[in-house]
């Protein structure tokens, strides 16, 4: 007795099958057919081909698909009707259009309007469509058609149909199956794709030996091997303008509060922020008359920070100022009326004398009273240590600070 052996070797584009006989040690190929040559129809034999076993479209265990509905015609106003109707373990809904030996040229947008229409389907109205499908299943047989929504809460491993989520918005899945694609489809679905639009192309084709018939199913948009790694890049594509529209709010946010802290600081006695304007900044500093020292407020959202700030060019100068000002850091911060935080950050270029204010800084009704604040504690602020800073200018004008080395017991 001779054993024959079929295997089909996957290229790009293209999938050959080949018959292995192990007398001959040879591969011989099965020759590919057409749908339409072998008699075969895309309702009668495609459809329900995929309908009783789709996993076929499936590229593993977690992507496991239930049919939900054949030939779904439940759309308002049109008479249209899509091929198969499913739903992924994860409860999207998927729309799989079949389309034969070809896949035409328009069946991209035919797809597009399913899905949707399959948008606004509630998850009541997915339970009566299921419960129609197995109707449907079910007429002539003897028992009673099984319960839509046991089936699917066993499908989706839940216990509660309340519980679980379905047919969320920007979630529906597109499959297309086809013998043969036009460029003008696989061209629209990577682009689709970009846009976080799940989109599969199954290649089928059919084989005839002898008596028998085979048919081959090869996902080839996305390739299985880019799959996982296209879903990683649109899950980042959507963290980072998720991240870019919390910027963009956040920035709107800034400028408002400058404009409204800049206008108070005009209309008071202090004079920081004469020359002051708005920007889109998470800080805005005010002069002191000393390059690289500003007394600077960040607003933060969860609290604002005053500051003496310091980030010369030049560490060794930073540490210069800084230590000096430490030396009457008891007598400063008795006229301000609190401890401050005392920063030399000495590994960085910048450091900081500064006061934390815990609040919620975009909730616009805490606005009045945090502005009113910063202009009282920055007023003392600048009032106590700018004295301090006038006496170190013309010490900061004969230290060479490239050769400087920090003494921090020498004092001022």
């Amino acid at each position: 007795m001779i054993l024959v052996l079929v295997i089909i070797f996957k290229k790009v584009g293209c999938v050959s099958m080949y018959r292995i006989d192990r007398v001959s040690n040879r591969i011989t190929p099965v020759l590919a057919r057409s749908f339409s040559d072998l008699g075969f129809s895309e309702r009668k034999h495609l459809q329900e081909w995929l309908a009783f076993h789709p996993q076929a479209l499936t590229t593993g265990e977690d992507d496991e698909l239930l049919i939900i509905q054949k030939e779904f015609d439940g759309f308002d106003e049109t008479r249209e009707r899509l091929d198969l109707l499913a739903i992924d373990k994860e409860g999207n809904l998927v729309v799989i259009e079949n389309k034969l030996d070809d896949s035409g040229r328009d069946v991209t947008w035919q797809a597009l309007k399913y899905a949707s229409y399959c948008a606004s389907l509630s998850k009541i109205q997915i339970v009566e469509i299921y419960q129609r499908y197995l109707n449907q299943l079910s007429l002539g047989s003897s028992g009673d058609s099984p319960n839509a929504e046991v089936e699917l809460l066993n499908f989706l491993q839940a216990d509660d149909i309340d519980s679980i989520q379905i047919n969320t918005l920007q979630s529906q899945r597109i499959i297309f199956v086809a013998a043969k694609y036009r460029k003008e489809v696989t061209s629209t679905v990577l682009w689709l794709s970009q846009f976080g639009i799940r989109c599969q192309c199954f290649k089928v084709t059919p084989y005839k030996e002898g008596e028998e018939l085979f048919m081959s199913v090869d996902q080839i948009i996305p390739t299985p091997e880019a799959s996982d790694f296209m879903i990683g890049m649109m899950a980042k594509e959507a963290e980072e303008k998720e991240t870019s529209s919390t910027k963009k709010k956040r920035e709107v946010i800034c400028y408002q509060f400058w404009e409204l802290l800049i206008e108070a600081f005009q209309k008071s006695n202090c004079s920081l922020h004469d020359s002051s304007a708005p920007n889109a900044n998470m800080w805005l500093p005010g002069p002191s008359g000393i390059p690289g020292v500003s007394y600077s407020t960040v607003f933060a959202k969860s609290w604002v920070r005053v500051e003496i700030y310091l980030a010369h060019w030049k560490p060794q100068r930073n540490n210069y100022i800084f230590n000096a000002l430490e030396l009457h850091r008891l007598d400063i911060e008795s006229k301000v009326g609190c401890s401050l935080k005392w920063d030399e950050l000495p590994k960085k270029k910048a450091s900081r004398i500064s006061y934390t204010y815990p609040i919620n800084s975009e909730d616009k009704t805490h606005w009045p009273e945090l502005i009113s604040w910063i202009i009282d504690f920055m007023s003392k602020l600048e009032a106590v240590v700018q004295p301090h800073l006038e006496r170190l200018k013309p010490k900061l004008k004969n230290i060479d600070f490239d050769v400087y080395i920090e003494d921090a017991e020498s004092g001022v």
